[in-house]
């Protein structure tokens, strides 16, 4: 039997998706619900938690809950890492970059395979599809590998829809894949509710002699994306001659 909670989102779900309510409105306040429900705001908040895990309601830091648009799935394309290039070109796509000179420890040291303290650029790439986040990427790079700062959009665009920044001839390519629950500052920068899952990609690039140049640490809204990762046989050259 469905609880309260429950049934204060299929209410609003069915609003939502008969037109209601429209995308990009925002709802009443929490108190105003939980007074219209006659219900705690604890329990409106767990209705309210159902939708946003569900991507149908964003709730927005200081301006409240708001009925989320419309957006077309993230194409993540495997192998090389980047979006998928047809919604890459898209001018709706804006990318903010920003980085800084960090020290490796934890993970980043096994990651790079580097000693504990050694200095790093940090890149920190937030992509947006209109208003709404659309991925994060965190890409360390050795610091002598580290190119210039990205001015122009076009070097920013690049940067966050490939998930890299070093131009170096890459040899081979690592990419692990887990869903997890975000963390605080991830589920803040990704307007999705702590309890919905995030994809996360760790993606390592290595080049010729073995050395890890790249990594890079990329987090999606967990139901928003998919990734398509192809496998290419070679063939045995013995039989190729014969």
């Amino acid at each position: 039997m469905p609880t309260r909670h429950q049934d204060i989102a299929n209410d609003l779900r069915h609003q939502i998706v008969t037109g209601c309510i429209q995308p990009g409105e925002r709802l009443p306040s929490e108190a105003g619900l939980a007074d219209r429900y006659k219900v705690s705001t604890v329990t409106l908040r767990r209705a309210l938690a159902v939708l946003q895990s569900e991507g149908l309601v964003e709730k927005i830091h200081g301006k409240g809950n708001f009925v989320r648009r419309a957006l077309r799935k993230i194409v993540y394309v495997g192998g090389w890492g980047m979006l998928d290039p047809w919604m890459a070109a898209e001018a709706a796509l804006h990318v903010t970059v920003r980085s800084t000179t960090v020290q490796a420890d934890g993970q980043l040291t096994t990651l790079l395979k580097v000693p504990q303290g050694s200095p790093l650029k940090e890149f920190v790439c937030i992509s947006h599809e209109g208003e709404s986040p659309h991925g994060l990427a965190r890409i360390y790079i050795p610091s002598d590998l580290a190119p210039g700062a990205l001015d122009d959009e076009p070097s920013r665009r690049e940067a966050a829809t490939r998930f890299a920044i070093v131009s170096v001839p890459l040899a081979a390519v690592r990419e692990t894949v887990c869903a997890r629950p975000p963390t605080s500052d991830e589920a803040a920068s990704l307007r999705t509710d702590s309890t919905a899952p995030v994809l996360t990609i760790t993606r390592v690039a290595t080049d010729a002699t073995g050395r890890v140049v790249e990594v890079a640490l990329l987090v999606f809204p967990g139901n928003r994306v998919e990734g398509v990762f192809t496998t290419h046989h070679m063939t045995d050259e013995r039989q190729t001659q014969a």
